[in-house]
């Protein structure tokens, strides 16, 4: 852990090891390929060290990033988009989901993205990547959503979720927030369809027509271009799916 806070370039188990002290990688790489330990239990471990440092009423955060690898060997590797990279890559790509209050903010769970036709459809290649055989393929909405429940199940003292527009867009993860009553504020395409006192348009149609007294500007922090100003809009609106599934 102290070698993967530090400030390596490259956070290989070389790199690592040479940071520990060791004479080689071969007790790191045992570690992460052939011991046995449960990292599920870890996770517990490290979401309840969480939730009794940083406290309740916080916000859940789902975001994705990106591994770019060389080879094709790795768990879930493919070319895809990754927005770590902003573009194609050959990489994997992990969901996350992260827990942020006023005292700080920390990772609490992961999936990996399985790509459904080049890893689930392909049994050989997944057992040699070490991959479960229980593994299936399941959206990215869809992992993060498991990781939500997974977190509210133990008690997580959340009171609100967020993500971008790919976990914005989906019904059932918002219908899964509003079974467990949790507030949820994910961003949605400007294109999108949505209601608004009786008339339809796209929310960046429906954006325009909130007036200019009903927004509200507020500071998101400093970001790679200096402080993120973002102007906010409270307002009642009706979506839902053909299914009737999802709605704000």
């Amino acid at each position: 852990m102290r070698g993967l806070l530090a400030d390596i370039d490259r956070k290989n188990c070389w790199n690592l090891a040479e940071h520990a002290g060791l004479l080689g990688p071969q007790s790191l790489q045992r570690l992460l390929r052939t011991a046995r330990w449960d990292a599920d239990a870890v996770r517990d471990d490290v979401r309840d060290f969480v939730v009794d440092r940083l406290g309740p009423g916080g916000v859940l955060i789902a975001d994705e990033t990106g591994f770019v690898k060389k080879g094709t060997g790795s768990a879930g590797v493919q070319r895809q988009y990754s927005g770590t990279a902003g573009r194609i890559e050959n990489c994997q790509i992990g969901v996350f989901l992260a827990y942020a209050t006023p005292a700080g903010r920390a990772l609490l769970d992961r999936r990996l993205y399985l790509p459904q036709h080049t890893w689930p459809a392909d049994p050989d290649r997944c057992h040699a990547a070490g991959v479960p055989d229980e593994a299936a393929f399941a959206t990215k909405p869809a992992l993060a959503t498991a990781m939500v429940l997974a977190a509210l199940k133990t008690g997580m003292p959340a009171r609100w979720m967020t993500g971008d527009e790919v976990y914005g867009q989906d019904p059932r993860l918002r219908a899964a927030l509003e079974d467990h009553r949790m507030g949820y504020v994910p961003a949605i395409a400007g294109n999108r369809r949505i209601e608004l006192e009786g008339v339809q348009g796209s929310a960046a149609e429906v954006a325009t027509r909130v007036a200019d007294r009903h927004w509200h500007r507020y500071h998101a922090g400093q970001g790679a271009k200096g402080p993120r100003w973002y102007a906010w809009a409270w307002a009642r609106i009706d979506e839902r799916d053909a299914d009737g599934i999802g709605g704000y």
